[in-house]
């Protein structure tokens, strides 16, 4: 499946929560959409867990 056909697909999704559900179901399955996709992303295993959690270098600050 393309990207575009799954951008499409979801924006259809926002789309009818947003008609039928109001402002907070269009949060509500924006905020669940993106869970997905990182949970998605994890499994595939083009993330890791420690990516969101590593610190940051911070240039040439040594400790």
């Amino acid at each position: 499946m393309s990207m575009a056909v799954v951008g499409l697909v979801a924006g259809m999704a926002l789309g009818f929560a947003g008609y039928f559900g109001g402002f907070g179901a269009f949060l509500l399955v924006a905020a669940l959409g993106a869970v997905g996709f990182i949970a998605g992303r994890l499994l595939d295993g083009d993330l890791e867990p420690g990516d969101f959690f590593r610190r940051r270098d911070r240039g040439d600050r040594r400790r």
